[in-house]
């Protein structure tokens, strides 16, 4: 291969370099050079846009996110502190105390605002005794991978309807 052909640059990452040597009868001239890019694979597109539809409805799937960052954070206070379990299972009992001072203090005057009262802290106990006993006994143990899953589903179905409805 002539020296005038091969390239001397590092490439970059994905470019493929083509350099056409000189031309005969145009000595002056500058070689030609033809940066041709890698097409991305199939799995990458897929999972590029995968990323952009999740990024577009980032706030529409916030309990999501959650949810799956309980998922590992409990796992890890499992392993390192256990003891936290204890601190989640006192912390379950908040949503019921919120609930009865909410009520004491601005009683709910329609039905519908009283159900969605109940079903939000019934929803911020389950979690927080799912999260107790996930930190306690590990998230893979028994039934607390449905558990997870219920409440998960619970908890996004009631965040599209609340963002559809206000």
């Amino acid at each position: 291969m002539s020296s005038r052909t091969r390239t001397r640059a590092v490439k970059a990452a994905g470019v493929t370099t083509v350099r056409l040597p000189r031309q005969r009868g145009r000595r002056a001239a500058d070689p030609f050079v033809i940066v041709v890019p890698e097409r991305p694979s199939l799995t990458w597109q897929a999972l590029s846009g995968l990323a952009l539809i999740v990024w577009k409805h980032r706030r529409a799937l916030a309990p999501l996110a959650l949810g799956l960052l309980a998922f590992p954070l409990t796992a890890v206070l499992h392993v390192f502190a256990g003891w936290s379990a204890f601190l989640l299972g006192a912390a379950a009992a908040g949503p019921v105390l919120w609930l009865v001072i909410v009520q004491r203090r601005r009683a709910a005057a329609d039905k519908t605002v009283w159900g969605w009262r109940i079903a939000l802290a019934v929803l911020g106990t389950s979690a927080l005794a799912w999260a107790a006993l996930a930190a306690g006994f590990g998230p893979l143990a028994g039934p607390l991978e449905l558990v997870w899953l219920l409440t998960l589903i619970a908890a996004q179905t009631a965040w599209l309807i609340v963002r559809r409805t206000h």
